[in-house]
């Protein structure tokens, strides 16, 4: 390339790479794998190597991380907190040694120290006189943010430095990693699926966006975990002559440390324990990706200093291969969903990805792929989301030929052709046709599931089979399904005809509220469904009622009575409600008759905000006003109680300077079980 070629390359990465940045560290929505960042990073520092002359004193591999976040309190590190050069390979780790050879010769034979690299968020804690007084994350590297409210949450976090194998320094420095366990990650994404709420995406965003919350209490909830991997020393002396005596000493005080850690005599034991720890990895309770290997002679670290103020040359993290993969985009597809939603999905030259063959990916939405700028035909970065839904990462822009074709959502429904509409304050497009065939299938589906109506043995095939052979076309018609139509088709057997038949009979005997909520209405989950149940007692009396009579149920807003009111009178729909009624579905629910000004949260006014761990807010919102409660959308001088989630900003801000009673999910939940 020639010099301007070179300019401008070194300009775009700059770019990408900060971009990356502040999304991963300041917004906790990574938009690259780590693989793509690592390659761009490197990328980068071949470039500036080979042309020192064109480097930027600004440049990202002269800092780390990102910015502090505006809304907490900035903290200066006494010491700065360093990044790792990264090793993907054997050759890289060979030569990371020739180089602190050339400047020291001692390093071969002096021993390393291997440590799991763990995937969480690195923070600093400031302990004076054996007490914590400061914790902050790792921010730019120089300045973080104060999070000490948040870490004290933490069980693994001694408040006090125990009596341990030496006696602690007057003031220093414990650097570590928050991370969160998987069986808590895998817990929380259940019990945000089953609330109808979006899971998230790794454990890693969730362990940093709880450091960065403005009320402890969400943090507390989250089941954060710690591990200490460094010790600086600020005021005082400490007797440690290797990293392994360090780690001794660190659990000594109190702290865990990575449980796996340990010490080998050279780099050819290290390099012959490798495979081992790649197999190891996959197995923990927690999340890493790979092994971090250190100089062990303090001695010899202070001599090797830091490369770039970035990077120690004493550490270096062995990376292993991602679950990631490169291929080339084919078409976006449209699926269309029970409510008529249209979500774009990604088909994809077929690729291995961690042992499976992958060709379709989910895109999320249309909104999604603009800030991506996903295109077809373009080269893209896959990953497996929670090590089951393939996800398309990122384009790789710089692999573009020029014929690649920018999304378009479509106008109309690619299932029927009807024209497609966009709520207000949505990002879903929708089909509005009841008869969509697309639609139809994905209600059935819907219908007949574990959560609804609960036909066992009608799953999507037999379904997709039934529709094919005309004998389904709606929900009442699999009432009408006989025995010997299903003996007629392939892969149904006596026995297996007179199971579907006796589980589609007992399914008509399912309470009301999973009628409710099996019909597919939009707006309407599992819990609406249960209020509107208990409010109106038949399917009739539902069907009756209008949008004030819905709407002054406590939990269910005019957005969702609008819903409902306009699903009954569809006339597509009350034909289908007839149909049901005439094949004996019963329809019929207890009235609860509990008065909501009776409950826990009587006469409280309570506002929401952030995002609650395991409850949607409508779920929330419901349950409040079922105890006697009133939920607004703002925070006034009538305002009794603030509920904080994830994420909760001005509204928490407001709710201290007025003094109100704030609480978190836990202790909600704690309130609304003593009212149950």
């Amino acid at each position: 390339m020639t010099a301007p070629d070179v300019s401008e390359r070194m300009a775009s990465l700059r770019t990408r790479i900060d971009e990356a940045n502040r999304a991963y560290y300041e917004a906790d929505a990574p938009v690259l794998s780590d693989a793509e960042y690592d390659r761009l990073f490197r990328e980068l520092q071949a470039l500036e190597a080979a042309h020192p002359a064109l480097a930027s004193e600004d440049s990202p591999t002269r800092r780390i991380g990102g910015a502090p976040a505006p809304f907490l309190r900035k903290h200066t590190h006494r010491r700065p907190m360093f990044s790792l050069a990264n090793a993907f390979s054997t050759e890289e780790l060979v030569a990371w040694e020739e180089r602190n050879t050339r400047l020291h010769p001692d390093v071969p034979g002096s021993g390393y120290t291997t440590e799991i690299k763990i995937d969480g968020a690195a923070v600093s804690l400031t302990y004076a006189e054996g007490r914590l007084v400061v914790g902050a994350t790792r921010g730019n590297g120089q300045v973080g943010e104060d999070v000490t409210a948040n870490l004290r949450t933490i069980s693994d976090i001694p408040l006090r430095l125990r009596e341990g194998n030496a006696p602690w320094p007057p003031l220093l420095e414990i650097r570590g990693e928050v991370y969160m366990p998987r069986t808590a990650f895998d817990r929380i994404n259940r019990e945000r699926e089953e609330a109808g709420d979006p899971p998230f995406a790794n454990p890693r965003n969730v362990a940093a966006g709880s450091l960065r919350q403005l009320d402890p209490a969400v943090t507390r909830a989250r089941r954060l975990r710690f591990f200490a991997f460094h010790l600086e020393v600020v005021d005082g002396r400490m007797p440690l002559s290797t990293h392994h005596e360090t780690l001794d000493l660190l659990a000594s005080w109190g702290f865990p440390v990575e449980p796996h850690h340990a010490r080998y005599p050279d780099l050819g034991a290290v390099l012959a324990a490798i495979p081992a720890w790649e197999a190891l990895l996959p197995t923990l309770p927690f999340g890493a990706d790979g092994v971090v290997v250190k100089v062990d002679r303090r001695a010899l670290q202070e001599d090797l200093g830091i490369v770039g103020g970035r990077e120690p040359r004493w550490a270096i993290a062995r990376k292993f291969a991602p679950e990631v993969a490169v291929t080339r985009l084919r078409r976006i597809r449209i699926n269309v969903g029970r409510t008529g939603a249209l979500t774009p999905w990604a088909e994809l030259e077929p690729v291995d990805l961690g042992g499976v063959t992958v060709s379709s990916a989910t895109l999320h939405n249309s909104d999604v792929i603009a800030q991506k700028d996903i295109r077809e035909g373009d080269w893209v970065e896959i990953i497996r989301a929670g090590e089951v839904i393939p996800q398309v990462v990122a384009p790789l822009r710089d692999r573009r030929q020029g014929n690649e074709v920018p999304f378009l959502m479509p106008t109309t429904c690619p299932g029927c052709g009807h024209p497609v509409e966009r709520p207000p304050d949505e990002v879903a497009v929708y089909c509005v046709n009841p008869a969509c065939p697309a639609r139809i299938y994905e209600g059935i589906v819907h219908f007949a599931s574990r959560g609804a109506m609960d036909i066992r043995g009608l799953g999507p095939e037999r379904i997709r089979q039934l529709i094919d052979a005309g004998l389904v076309r709606d929900v009442a018609s699999i009432y009408r399904i006989t025995k010997q139509e299903l003996i007629s088709l392939e892969r149904f057997a006596d026995q297996s005809a007179e199971q579907l038949v006796q589980a589609i009979e007992a399914s008509k005997h399912q309470p009301l509220s999973r009628l409710i909520f099996g019909l597919g209405i939009r707006h309407v989950g599992k819990q609406v469904a249960t209020l509107l149940a208990r409010r109106f007692g038949t399917l009739d009396a539902l069907a009756r009622a209008d949008r004030e009579e819905i709407s002054a149920i406590p939990g269910v807003g005019p957005a969702i009575a609008d819903a409902v009111a306009s699903w009954f009178e569809n006339p597509e729909c009350q034909g289908l409600v007839k149909r049901l009624s005439d094949a004996g579905i019963a329809g019929v629910e207890p009235v609860d008759v509990r008065q909501p000004s009776e409950g826990a949260f009587r006469g409280e006014v309570v506002v929401l905000t952030g995002t609650l761990p395991t409850l949607s807010r409508s779920e929330a919102s419901a349950r409040i006003e079922a105890a006697g409660g009133r939920v607004t959308g703002s925070v006034t001088k009538k305002t009794t109680l603030v509920v904080a989630g994830l994420e909760a900003g001005g509204k928490l801000e407001q709710a201290r300077s007025l003094g109100l009673t704030i609480i978190d999910e836990p202790e909600l939940l704690r309130r609304l079980g003593s009212d149950s």
